[in-house]
């Protein structure tokens, strides 16, 4: 049976349907010796009749009642996969709604403007907000897909990780702790009573440091919470004390020297970037491109930007 054709199924699909090869001719736009034909091919193929004929009657025979429902489901698949093809086709204009983590806006503008080379006739509308924000925005339908650390949990999702994502400890450059961490990395504990400048409650990255801090038994020291990398990272310049951010977010500030990474046993953290949309519906043809050209290019776009930063690293 695996050397039938689709042109067989389709053919015997429509003489079921009319239970007339006539009929089923003239739906198919043949002569109806060729429709004879083909089923017959088909049911050498099968090793069973397909129809009985008594004349002009024509019935399914019990087999042939069984091969129909798997003929419907093969014409359903490849129908499917064209109008699959055919909205990708149309991918080249339109609208993508696209939710991003804050953190990812270091490194996302370099990917859209990349892609808009690609499709320069789609519009995009960014949603940018923490962890929380963006689950609410999946469970609304407000984004077509998202951009993010820690895919939720509690929701029907289709997530693909696309890159590293490295988290590390951050001081100003004077900070006395790297002078102390120069000749071997500062344990877990060290970090006890040490004040901490954070995200707020809800950010990925907050959540990131409290899993590590459970695991290694660390209380944590939250001198101030901010609701924005920008503000935590001048806040640590400003020597208001340390933190705990993205590698990715801290590129230009390492880069010029205005911030170090605090060498710390088990750090980095390193979790992965996902590409994260709603799994009950397809993909609309711009969020579906916008998939894919993260999955085939994010990782080398990131490691173009924050590749030296992440070698430079301490393990």
């Amino acid at each position: 049976m695996k050397n039938a054709t689709f042109r067989q199924w389709r053919v015997f699909s429509e003489v079921a349907r009319h239970l007339s090869f006539a009929r089923a001719a003239a739906t198919l736009h043949l002569t109806p010796p060729a429709v004879t034909q083909q089923v017959k091919e088909l049911e050498g193929h099968v090793g069973l009749p397909l129809f009985t004929r008594q004349g002009r009657q024509v019935q399914l025979t019990t087999a042939g009642e069984y091969m129909l429902v798997y003929a419907r489901r093969l014409i359903g698949t490849v129908q499917e996969a064209e109008e699959a093809v055919a909205r990708l086709m149309k991918s080249e204009a339109g609208t993508l709604t696209l939710a991003v983590v804050s953190t990812a806006q270091y490194f996302l503008p370099q990917f859209l403007a990349q892609f808009r080379k690609r499709y320069p006739g789609l519009d995009v509308r960014l949603l940018v907000g923490n962890r929380g924000q963006l689950v609410q925005f999946i469970r609304a339908g407000d984004a077509d897909i998202a951009v993010m650390g820690k895919p939720p949990r509690d929701l029907v999702c289709r997530e693909d990780a696309f890159a590293l994502h490295p988290q590390v400890f951050v001081v100003q450059p004077e900070h006395p702790l790297l002078e102390e961490a120069r000749a071997q990395a500062l344990s877990p504990q060290r970090l006890r009573g040490l004040p901490f400048i954070l995200r707020e409650a809800g950010s990925g990255t907050r959540a990131a440091l409290e899993r590590y801090c459970a695991e290694h038994h660390v209380d944590l020291q939250v001198a101030m919470e901010m609701p924005s990398n920008e503000t935590i990272k001048q806040a640590v310049m400003a020597g208001l004390g340390l933190s705990f951010l993205s590698l990715h977010t801290i590129g230009l500030e390492l880069e010029n020297g205005l911030m170090a990474v605090l060498p710390v046993q088990h750090a980095p953290v390193v979790r992965q970037w996902y590409v994260v949309h709603p799994g009950k519906k397809p993909l609309s043809p711009p969020a579906e491109a916008f998939r894919q050209f993260v999955l085939a290019h994010g990782a080398a776009l990131i490691g173009e930007r924050f590749g030296r930063f992440v070698a430079q690293t301490p393990a």
